[in-house]
C-alpha cells in the first residue's frame, strides 16, 4: 500500500496569505477605507517600489500579463504587417499578444538545455519585417539577454521581455527588468507567481520615457485626462487592492525566492542518479526558480505515479501553440517544431514555492526515486 497521508499539493495558494495575514489585512483596509480603488496612492506607491526593485525608471501597473505585453507591442508600434519572433515554446499568452496587435509570430526553437529561445535561431528567424524580438524566460531560468541584444542590436530591432514566470531573476547579477537588458519588461501577478496577486494583475517596466508614456495612456481608455481621449485605448488598470497586496509581497519575494533555491539545490542533488533531465542554467543565469521541470518520455507514467503517491504535479504547456486549434490558421504543420513538440510530451513540473515543507519536499523526492524507469510504459 502506498502511503498517502502526507498529502503534497502543487501549490498552496492560501499559505502567503497566511504567512502575512496582518501586514496583508492592514494594506486592503486601508486601501478599503480610503474609498479610492483605481488609479490611486496605492499604485503608484507599488509602481515605485517595483521599478526600484528591478532597477528600471518606470513601472506602468495593468490589469493582466497578457496586456503587459499586449500594451507594449502597440506602444512601440506593431501592427499589421510586422513580424515578432516569438519561441516556440511557451505559454500561449505570449503568442496572444502578437496576434491581437495585427502581427505575425514568428516562432524559434528553443536551447534543448534551457528551454528558451536560442540566440542563434533567432539571427536566422530575422527578416525586413521583424519589428521585436520576444524572448521568454521560461520557468524562472533567464534566457539569454546578452546574447539576444546583439542580434536585436546588429538589425535595429526592439526586445521585450515576457518576464511573467521570472521575478527576481537576473543575468550576469542584473535583475530581470533593467534598461540593460530589454527596451520594456512585461510582467505578470498571476497569483501563482513568485510575485502573485490575489487575481490578474500585470505591469511593464522600461527606462523608455516614450514608451512608459503611451502605455499609461492606453491602459485608460486612451486617456490622461478624464473624458478626453487621444487614441483607441483599452481598459487595463492595475487596482488599488492588488497595488497595494503586491507592495506588501514585495518586501518578502527576496526571502521566498531563497527558499525556492534551496528546494531547487536539494532536488538536483537527490534526483541527480535518475534517468531525469533536470534544470539546468548557465553560470551567468540567476534562476528565479518559479517551476522545477524535469524531463522524460515517461511522463505520463510518472505522473500518474505521483499522483497516487499524494503528489501534485502539473505539465507546462501540454500543447505548444502552434499546435492550438487557435492558430491553425496560421498554417504551421505539426511537426513544424519538434522541439518544442517533445518537451511538450516529456515534461513535469513538480511541487516547488516558499511554503513547500522539508517533509513535503522529502515525500516528492521519496515518490520520485520510488519510480520504476526501467519497466515502466508510457
Amino acid at each position: 500500500m502506498t502511503d498517502t497521508s502526507l498529502q503534497v499539493p502543487f501549490l498552496d495558494l492560501g499559505a502567503p496569505y497566511r504567512e502575512l495575514r496582518s501586514e496583508i489585512d492592514i494594506a486592503i483596509a486601508r486601501v478599503l477605507e480610503s474609498g479610492w480603488y483605481l488609479m490611486g496612492d496605492s499604485l503608484r506607491s507599488f509602481e515605485s517600489a517595483y521599478a526600484t526593485y528591478v532597477g528600471a525608471k518606470h513601472c506602468v501597473g495593468l490589469a493582466n500579463g497578457l496586456d503587459a505585453l499586449r500594451l507594449s507591442l502597440m506602444a512601440m508600434d506593431v501592427g499589421v504587417g510586422d513580424e515578432v519572433i516569438v519561441p516556440s515554446n511557451t505559454y500561449i499568452a505570449t503568442w496572444l499578444a502578437v496576434t491581437q496587435v495585427g502581427a505575425r509570430p514568428v516562432p524559434v526553437e528553443p536551447d534543448p538545455r534551457t528551454y528558451n529561445m536560442s540566440a542563434d535561431l533567432v539571427a536566422r528567424a530575422i527578416t525586413p519585417r521583424t519589428k521585436v524580438i520576444l524572448p521568454v524566460h521560461l520557468y524562472g531560468q533567464p534566457a539569454d539577454m546578452r546574447a539576444i541584444g546583439e542580434v536585436a542590436r546588429a538589425h535595429g530591432v526592439r526586445v521585450l521581455d515576457d518576464a511573467a514566470q521570472s521575478h527576481a531573476a537576473s543575468v550576469d547579477g542584473v535583475r530581470i527588468g533593467g534598461s540593460q537588458l530589454a527596451d520594456v519588461t512585461a510582467w505578470s501577478f498571476y497569483p501563482g507567481k513568485n510575485l502573485g496577486a490575489f487575481g490578474d494583475a500585470g505591469a511593464i517596466t522600461t527606462d523608455d520615457d516614450e514608451i512608459a508614456d503611451r502605455v499609461r495612456v492606453l491602459r485608460n481608455y486612451g486617456s490622461r485626462v478624464k473624458y478626453v481621449n487621444e487614441v483607441e485605448g483599452l481598459n487595463s488598470r492595475l487596482d488599488e487592492v492588488q497595488a497595494a497586496v503586491l507592495e506588501v509581497k514585495l518586501a518578502h519575494v527576496d526571502e521566498w525566492n531563497d527558499r525556492r533555491v534551496a528546494q531547487a539545490r536539494r532536488y538536483l542533488a537527490e534526483l541527480a542518479d535518475l534517468p531525469l533531465q533536470l534544470p539546468w542554467a548557465p553560470s551567468w543565469a540567476g534562476s528565479a526558480w518559479h517551476l522545477f521541470v524535469v524531463c522524460t518520455p515517461l511522463r505520463d507514467a510518472l505522473q500518474r505515479h505521483l499522483t497516487v503517491s499524494g503528489i501534485g504535479t502539473l505539465i507546462h504547456y501540454p500543447i505548444p501553440p502552434h499546435r492550438q486549434a487557435a492558430y491553425a490558421h496560421l498554417g504551421f504543420a505539426a511537426d513544424a517544431f519538434p522541439l518544442a513538440s517533445r518537451i511538450a510530451d516529456e515534461v513535469l513540473s513538480l511541487p516547488i514555492g516558499p511554503h513547500l515543507t522539508d517533509d513535503q519536499q522529502s515525500r516528492v523526492i521519496d515518490a520520485v526515486r520510488a519510480f520504476d524507469f526501467r519497466h515502466s510504459e508510457r
